[in-house]
């Protein structure tokens, strides 16, 4: 299913950066939008997990460097029938984590300093548990593409903006250019939106799953959310709906904001402690 909305989201978000680029510049804009978004489409597929780890300033570790994170990833892995993914950690105080790759042969799981340092072993391991989940659900393709493709239809109609648009006699129009500049950006962040807080909602229920712990993971993330509102995390906006829990939360308003495709963590909790109930009253 996820490959899917992989391709309809490729193709939704191609068809509109096409738009922008004709409505800019004709057949040659959507040519030359045409050109870069399948280029774009190569890049992402294949090396959309080294970018993700370049926005966070993450570093690949083995088992000598972070023997207890290694051997947790590699016991939950187990558990969730994964091969073994690529470990990393992030050079960042605030506690968070995120997964990226193309396939579950390609993935990453990457966890920042401050995360190690806060939660205690159940708690952790229904952090690694929630992101080997999102491996299973084959999710990190689908939300990298749907950040990079959104970030660039931004950046182009930002570009356009100083060349104007066309109004019905072929003159300038810099009004049509900065609606678009505000307009274009927007519907590609709705189709990420729903994409986005879905797969958090599936990756938690799969994550106590592959853990046993559903209470583990709630408890994680409230520790998360509270500590993502304190500690500022400088990462680009894009690579944002990847983390467990918004690591823009402490920047307050307007981009954070504009960015915040998690689901309201209060509602994440509810869902895992109904979870946990229900395992409880089925064991009895």
């Amino acid at each position: 299913m996820n490959r899917i909305k992989v391709f309809v989201l490729l193709a939704g978000l191609t068809g509109l950066l096409i738009a922008i680029g004709g409505y800019f510049d004709g057949q040659s804009g959507m040519l030359i939008a045409f050109v870069m978004a399948a280029g774009m489409n190569f890049f992402m597929y294949f090396a959309s997990d080294k970018m993700v780890l370049r926005m966070y300033r993450a570093k690949i570790v083995d088992a000598a460097a972070a023997p207890e994170l290694f051997a947790m990833v590699d016991r939950l892995r187990q558990r969730a029938g994964l091969p073994m993914p690529t470990v990393a950690i992030a050079p960042h105080e605030q506690p968070n984590a995120f997964a990226t790759g193309r396939d579950p042969e390609h993935a990453v799981v990457c966890v920042t300093e401050g995360l190690m340092r806060i939660l205690g072993r159940e708690e952790a391991e229904g952090v690694i548990a929630h992101e080997l989940a999102h491996i299973k659900n084959r999710d990190m393709l689908l939300q990298t593409v749907a950040a990079t493709m959104a970030g660039a239809i931004s950046n182009l109609a930002y570009f356009g903006m100083f060349f104007g648009g066309r109004d019905d006699d072929g003159d300038s129009n810099p009004i049509a250019a900065i609606l678009l500049m505000i307009l274009a950006p927007i519907g590609a962040m709705l189709i990420q939106f729903a994409i986005s807080r879905q797969r958090e909602f599936k990756a938690d229920a799969v994550g106590a799953e592959i853990s046993g712990q559903p209470l583990g993971l709630a408890s994680a993330l409230k520790k998360l959310d509270v500590a993502s509102r304190r500690i500022p995390m400088h990462v680009a906006p894009a690579a944002a709906p990847l983390a467990l829990v918004n690591p823009l939360a402490a920047h307050g308003g307007g981009v954070a904001k504009l960015f915040s495709t998690h689901p309201p963590t209060a509602d994440r909790v509810a869902r895992l402690e109904a979870l946990a109930a229900t395992s409880r009253g089925s064991a009895r």
